[in-house]
C-alpha cells in the first residue's frame, strides 16, 4: 500500500512540476523554538531515515550579529545531508544529481515570530533544476524522501506548508569542463586543481562551506562506483551575499544554501566535468522580487562563472 502511495505521489508530482503552481519547497512549521528538537534529530536520529550529515553549520544568525551588529533571526542553520546508499546508483546514471547531493535540511526562526521552520526543496524540483527527465530515475530519487519527511514530522511536527512556483529559469544550471593532460596518478592533478579552486574562491570572499568525496565514501562502504575515477562535491557560500538575503527578510531562501558544485572525472577520461544549480533558481522558486536581492543573485551567478573561467574551465 505504501509503495503504491509513493508511486502515485511521484506520478502526480511529475505532472505538477510541468504545470502552473508546482510545489517547490516544503516546510514543517511548528510553534515555538524547536532548535533543541531539531539538533537532537539531525545529530542523533537522521540515520534512521537512511541519511548522513556532513558539514553542519549551526546558528549562522550569530555570525551575522557578530559581523554586522544585528540579526533578524533567532536561528538559521544549514545542514547538508545525503542518502548515500540510495543516491549511489542515481549518480552512476545521472552525475548531475550531485547538484543536490548533498542538500540542505534547512532550519530557521525569525525574531518576533514564535514559529520554527524545517524543510527542504522538493525532490521533483531538484530533478527539474538539474535536468533529469528519466521518469524511473526521478521516481527513485523522490522515493528517498518519505522516510526523511516522516522523521521530521515525528520529531518536529507542526503543519506542512508548501511554497509554489510558476516555472524555472530557462537555463537553471551552470556547467563546465576542463581538459587536462592525464598522467598515471590522477590524484596529483586533482590535488593541484582543488588547491587552486579553493584559493581562488576564498580570494573572492567565498566560504568553502563543505566538501563531500563520493568516490572515497563508496570505497569506504565497499560499494561499486568504478564509473568515476573522481567524484566530489563542494558546498559554496558567500557570507555577505547570504546576509543580504537570509537576514534581510528571506530566511526561507536558505533552503538552497549552501550551493552544491559537483566535479567528476569518468574512468580513463582527461576531462573534469563541473556543474552547479544557478542561484537564479532562487528567484523563480522562492519568488524573490525585491530588486536589490534579484540584482545580487544575478551578480553572484556571473561572478562564479567568471571565476571558473579564470580557473581554465570552458562553459558548456
Amino acid at each position: 500500500m505504501i509503495k503504491k502511495l509513493i508511486k502515485t505521489t511521484v506520478a502526480l508530482s511529475l505532472a505538477a512540476t510541468m504545470a502552473f503552481g508546482a510545489q517547490g519547497v516544503m516546510f514543517n512549521v511548528t510553534d515555538g523554538n524547536a532548535e533543541g528538537h531539531y539538533n537532537a534529530m539531525i545529530n542523533g536520529q537522521l540515520k534512521t531515515a537512511g541519511y548522513s550529515l556532513s558539514d553542519p553549520h549551526e546558528r549562522i544568525n550569530d555570525g551575522y550579529k557578530d559581523k554586522y551588529g544585528a540579526t533578524n533571526l533567532d536561528n538559521l542553520g544549514f545542514f547538508s545531508i545525503t542518502n548515500d546508499v540510495g543516491v549511489r546508483e542515481l549518480l552512476l546514471s545521472n552525475p548531475e544529481i550531485g547538484g543536490f547531493s548533498p542538500f540542505n535540511l534547512h532550519v530557521f526562526k525569525r525574531t518576533g515570530e514564535d514559529k520554527t521552520y524545517v524543510g527542504h526543496i522538493m525532490p521533483e524540483t531538484m530533478m527539474d533544476i538539474v535536468g533529469v527527465e528519466d521518469k524511473g530515475v526521478r521516481a527513485k530519487f523522490s522515493a528517498l524522501f518519505p522516510a526523511l519527511d516522516k522523521l521530521v514530522q515525528d520529531k518536529i511536527g507542526g503543519k506542512v506548508e508548501y511554497l509554489e512556483y510558476d516555472k524555472l529559469t530557462n537555463n537553471p544550471m551552470m556547467k563546465f569542463e576542463i581538459e587536462f593532460e592525464r598522467s598515471e596518478d590522477l590524484t596529483e592533478y586533482i590535488d593541484e586543481f582543488q588547491a587552486e579552486f579553493e584559493a581562488k574562491f576564498e580570494e573572492n570572499k567565498y566560504i568553502i562551506a563543505g566538501y563531500k568525496n563520493f568516490k572515497e565514501t563508496y570505497d569506504d562502504m565497499e560499494l561499486e562506483f568504478d564509473k568515476y575515477d573522481a567524484y566530489y562535491v563542494y558546498s559554496l557560500c558567500h557570507f555577505q551575499f547570504s546576509e543580504g538575503i537570509f537576514n534581510q527578510g528571506r530566511p526561507d531562501a536558505g533552503v538552497f544554501a549552501p550551493c552544491s558544485m559537483y566535479m567528476y572525472v569518468e574512468a580513463g577520461s582527461n576531462k573534469l566535468i563541473i556543474g552547479m544549480p544557478k542561484l537564479e533558481n532562487w528567484i523563480s522558486v522562492m519568488k524573490i522580487t525585491e530588486q536589490k536581492k534579484v540584482d545580487a543573485i544575478h551578480t553572484l551567478d556571473k561572478e562564479i562563472i567568471s571565476i571558473m573561467k579564470e580557473l581554465g574551465a570552458k562553459e558548456i
